[in-house]
């Protein structure tokens, strides 16, 4: 009986340790790691910025006004287009801006024609230019003559030139049939200095004018935009092949 009874217990006791060792092995097989595995990176691609050329400070663009603005109408902010006459060169005499081109601009003050012989003025400024292509650059650009000659403009969109010195050119009711002409604002608000010069659909005096009638600028009428900064355009062919 005795032996009978260790012999069982002997069993017991092996039996427990192989289930415990089994449970251990088990476990250890389970709680492996596996290798973490190294991927690389994929390479990038590197994209080529299309070159650009610069159109300097003081380039005049010659633009012909696409609606008709107002004194009489017009808000500061209203925004209006005119189409570029002539093509515009970098200074290493790429072609930037085709003639078609579109220049925004928009109203930075407005006074309407008044009692006592004071005309009606419109300060504009330019924004943009978009090519026929639809590419878009941003410009800073001043109300100029389309004469050479007579005017230019600093970084603040001051005109200078013999008979418009360190003024800012606006547009001035005037001109006859209530059109525009081109000048510059004398303090006081008693006139105006005009010496620009418009192309069709505007206007040019030599002198005083009080005569007080709105500053109509109609749709066809030409004038310059100069620019205050220089701008930098991608090569016209390169967006349009």
């Amino acid at each position: 009986m005795k032996r009978s009874y260790f012999l069982k217990n002997l069993v017991v006791i092996l039996t427990i340790l192989f289930v415990t060792a089994s449970a251990q092995v088990f476990g250890q097989k389970r709680t492996v790691k596996k290798k973490p595995v190294l991927r690389r990176a994929a390479a990038r691609k590197v994209v080529a910025l299309p070159k650009t050329f610069a159109v300097l400070s003081g380039t005049r663009i010659r633009a012909r006004m696409n609606e008709t603005i107002s004194s009489k109408t017009a808000r500061v902010g209203d925004r209006f287009t005119a189409n570029v006459t002539e093509p515009v060169y970098s200074n290493t005499g790429v072609l930037v801006i085709p003639a078609g081109s579109t220049v925004t601009g928009r109203v930075d003050s407005v006074v309407p024609a008044a009692k006592g012989g004071k005309p009606g003025t419109i300060s504009v400024s330019f924004i943009d230019v978009k090519t026929p292509s639809g590419y878009r650059r941003a410009i800073n650009g001043s109300l100029t003559d389309l004469d050479s000659k007579s005017a230019k403009s600093d970084s603040e969109g001051t005109a200078s030139g013999d008979k418009m010195a360190h003024r800012k050119l606006i547009f001035i009711g005037g001109g006859g049939a209530g059109g525009a002409i081109l000048g510059a604002a004398i303090g006081g608000g008693k006139g105006a200095l005009i010496g620009g010069l418009l192309g069709a659909g505007g206007g040019f005096l030599g002198d005083r004018y009080t005569k007080g009638e709105n500053a109509t600028v109609k749709s066809g009428t030409e004038f310059g935009v100069v620019l205050n900064q220089t701008a930098y355009f991608q090569r016209f062919a390169e967006v349009n092949p």
